[in-house]
């Protein structure tokens, strides 16, 4: 696949091209780890992973699979679930042995209030832990992170139908938990499964 036929391979080349991909996206990869990790400097880490991920994937990208932002994040996914798996626990072991340079206090307090910003999304995401893997998978990349049906499918390697019944199904669960909830304020998180 040439260059002209995938624009995103040049991320990978061109500094000017991954500083214009990283700051065009940047603001939707915070948004995707602040929902699921509450420490700002773990998830300082976890994006800038998500970025250097994305570099070494650029060249396979395939537009016709999605839009950049999908392919991202289905890269974040990855990601993520890697660290809850133990394996970026152990680099983060190492990079802080070798003196990695803490956050400054202000940067710290902006992640806190980007991860303070996204509470109510943990709160869901906490809840749908209790739905199946597929289900949850396509729920959250439809409903938190903004993907199409057809995206999410593409990102999981299923068919659109697939992901159609699995979204269906997960709204349909989530639901009922929520339901059965009477005391916890639910108001925000109805709103994913209408």
């Amino acid at each position: 696949m040439s260059h002209s036929s995938n624009p995103i391979a040049f991320i990978a080349v061109d500094p000017d091209a991954l500083e214009a991909f990283y700051r065009e996206h940047l603001p939707t990869v915070r948004r995707f780890v602040a929902r699921r990790v509450a420490d700002p400097e773990l998830a300082a880490d976890l994006t800038a992973d998500i970025f250097l991920s994305a570099i070494d994937a650029a060249p396979g990208y395939d537009p016709s699979r999605g839009t950049p932002s999908a392919w991202l994040c289905g890269i974040a996914r990855h990601v993520v679930a890697s660290h809850h798996r133990g394996a970026a626990r152990a680099h983060r072991a190492l990079t802080r042995e070798a003196g990695r340079r803490p956050l400054q206090a202000d940067a710290i307090a902006r992640a806190q209030e980007r991860i303070d910003a996204e509470r109510e999304s943990r709160r869901m995401y906490a809840a749908m832990a209790g739905l199946p893997a597929g289900q949850r998978a396509v729920l959250e990349l439809v409903a938190l992170d903004g993907l199409s049906v057809t995206e999410a499918a593409a990102v999981l390697g299923i068919s659109p139908v697939t992901s159609r019944v699995r979204l269906h199904r997960a709204r349909q669960s989530l639901g009922s938990a929520l339901a059965q909830d009477a005391t916890t304020n639910t108001a925000p998180l109805t709103e994913v499964v209408q």
